[in-house]
């Protein structure tokens, strides 16, 4: 089979190993039946063929999660020739937990000393030999992240796959091991039986200089309960705009590409006299739909090289230490609250900014609470509308509703999803070492945001075309006008029904195509108030749309009520957030049926939000 199994704890450099050695020959979708990310690749060494799998990342082999399950049952059914072992240099006590589990599985393995540059960093030294000495098995020590040795850890895997070796020891689990129980399942006997096997293992293998840990003062500043928080938040935020800023040359070219390519794709097509149209169709979305995929993976690419080095540097350890205790509350980890973040400016960027979560089930549910939070391009819309209906007054109240409605939204996604994804068992505290602070591997950062991103761009291109597709088909009209479109008929149809959710049916119409793109809804909100624009147009060139916010006003205070407006805003706030992030969201899934349910979820909760919001509203302003 030459296939081979990477095992480890989350954060062991799995990923690094598995990036690196596959490229961009690898596969991820999600295990048959589970919610759990799969991840499987190819490479080639010495001409044969080897597929790698990147096991689920655990803590242990008890059983207790999916991940837990899938791993040890693909251990066991010998799916794997060769098992590779990943530990932590750097907190190697902690980390040979995991080996510890695995030692009574009598299968071929090699224990991989990741991160040894951190070590030495530590001021720790290993004895690589003596421990494979008493293990049985190769212990080779390695950096991943620096992008050295491969030629090396692949001579290695040759060879095991050849002549393998299995550990000649295990933990001695006593036969009283079903005493009292720890949390993770484990009993107190069986967990003291483990950590003895792994004192006795390290004894004399390392050395240290350092036999007291003393938190550095930085550390000490950052945990601070208030202002530590306050200044974590800061850097995120700070992070996000460095994101934005390393995105914007691509996006700017990206922008440049309906202009540059539409007239030429609609003169060429008129000319050979298509169809009207499929002029319309080429022109429109395939120039749009590069803009979207580029400006997708630009953004994936900016996020991925601020998380890579946040994360590389030590920092966002400290981050998800600072605010576990809090997240715990909606089930999530502390790891959570860089996305979340990330969301306030882009959802895009906090939907992507979720591979750092430990498993499939909080990483989804991450993103579920992720669509809760408003993006930069909403709030670029709300005080437009609302000051055409409202005094500031009035305006500085409904942001204040509209940012305590966040919070109500995270704790209603993390009761109606959380047990779904994240079990009660899974729910535990973070436990984790502090990682040393050092200097980042900048290559490996840029290289691992590159292969995200190109992998982005390439399985976007079909959803936001297809989406795109559908949409256009809904929105075009051969004459211009909006009344010639699908989505007129269909929004007139069931207004009745939308009425009842606060929106006739030009704000249902513009609450659509909100969907789509936030940035479209004032130009839809103007095609379908004042008909000077056609709406698929609109839609495709939102940025390039420009509307008059005076005339639009007096045409919309005559036309809706405040009620209406205000039922509008929250419908538009908290539905689906746009077209880029429902293909960002399947995409780091995985999972077709729970972005479907996000979806599904949203839409659903921004009707009745803007349901009540209206009738509420209809008491006090008309």
């Amino acid at each position: 089979m030459n296939t081979i199994a990477l095992l480890g704890q989350p954060n062991s450099g799995k990923s690094t190993i598995f990036n690196q050695l596959t490229g961009a020959r690898q596969h991820v979708g999600n295990w048959p039946g589970k919610t759990v990310e799969k991840r499987d690749g190819t490479f080639t060494y010495d001409n044969t063929k080897y597929t790698l799998v990147d096991l689920p990342g655990s803590y242990g082999l008890s059983g207790n999660s999916d991940e837990e399950v899938i791993t040890e049952e693909f251990i066991k059914g010998g799916r794997a020739d060769l098992i590779c072992v990943l530990v932590d240099s750097s907190q190697l006590e902690r980390s040979m937990y995991m080996l510890a589990d695995f030692a009574s599985m009598d299968v071929p393995a090699i224990l991989i000393l990741n991160m040894m540059d951190v070590a030495k960093g530590q001021g720790k030294e290993i004895n690589a030999a003596l421990l494979s000495e008493r293990l049985g098995i190769p212990v080779l020590p390695f950096t991943a992240a620096e992008g050295k040795g491969y030629g090396e850890l692949k001579s290695l895997m040759e060879e095991e796959m050849k002549n393998p070796h299995k550990l000649k020891t295990s933990p001695d689990i006593p036969d009283d091991a079903s005493g009292t129980e720890m949390s993770g399942g484990k009993t107190l006997n069986e967990g003291k039986a483990k950590y003895a096997w792994i004192s006795t293992l390290l004894d004399g293998v390392t050395n240290t200089a350092q036999t007291e840990y003393k938190i550095s003062k930085l550390d000490s500043f950052l945990f601070r309960p208030v202002l530590g928080k306050v200044v974590t938040v800061g850097i995120i935020l700070v992070g996000f705009l460095m994101a934005m800023l390393i995105m914007s040359p691509f996006m700017g070219v990206a922008g440049m590409l309906p202009g540059l390519l539409g007239g030429p794709i609609a003169d060429f097509l008129t000319k050979i006299k298509v169809h009207p149209w499929l002029v319309s169709v080429f022109s429109l979305i395939i120039p749009n739909t590069l803009f979207f995929c580029i400006s997708m993976a630009s953004f994936v690419f900016g996020v991925n090289i601020v998380f890579g080095f946040l994360e590389e540097i030590g920092f966002l350890a400290r981050a998800a230490y600072q605010f576990d205790s809090a997240l715990s509350k909606l089930g999530l980890q502390g790891k959570a609250i860089a996305p979340i973040l990330m969301g306030m400016g882009c959802t895009i960027g906090g939907a992507s900014g979720t591979r750092v979560m430990d498993s499939w089930g909080q990483k989804m549910l991450t993103m579920m609470v992720v669509w809760a939070v408003p993006c930069a391009s909403i709030w670029s819309i709300i005080p437009v509308i609302s000051g055409m209906f409202f005094p500031i007054g009035g305006t500085l109240l409904l942001c204040v509703g509209i940012i305590a409605y966040i919070f109500v939204l995270m704790f209603i996604v993390s009761k109606v999803f959380g047990r779904s994804l994240v079990s009660e068992d899974a729910r535990t505290g973070m436990i984790m070492e502090l990682p040393p602070y050092h200097k980042p591997h900048w290559k490996y950062i840029i290289k691992e945001a590159w292969l995200k991103c190109f992998d982005m761009f390439k399985r976007a291109l079909t959803t936001v075309t297809l989406v795109s597709v559908i949409f256009w088909a809904f929105s075009y009209s051969p004459s211009g006008n909006v009344e010639s479109s699908l989505l007129y008929k269909v929004g007139t149809a069931i207004e009745p029904v939308t009425k009842f959710f606060g929106m006739g049916w030009q704000t249902f119409m513009a609450f659509i195509s909100a969907a789509f793109a936030k940035e479209a809804v004032l130009g839809t909100l103007n095609a379908v108030f004042a008909g000077q624009s056609n709406v698929a147009d609109v839609a495709f060139n939102a940025n390039a749309s420009g509307v008059d916010a005076t005339a639009l006003s007096q045409v919309m205070t005559q036309t809706i009520s405040g009620a209406e407006a205000l039922a509008f805003i929250f419908a538009c706030t908290f539905s689906v957030p746009c077209l880029m992030a429902l293909s960002t969201t399947y995409k780091e899934s995985h999972s077709l049926k729970w972005t479907v349910k996000t979806a599904g979820f949203y839409i659903g909760a921004a009707l009745i939000l803007s349901c009540i919001v209206y009738h509420i509203a209809l008491l006090f302003i008309g």
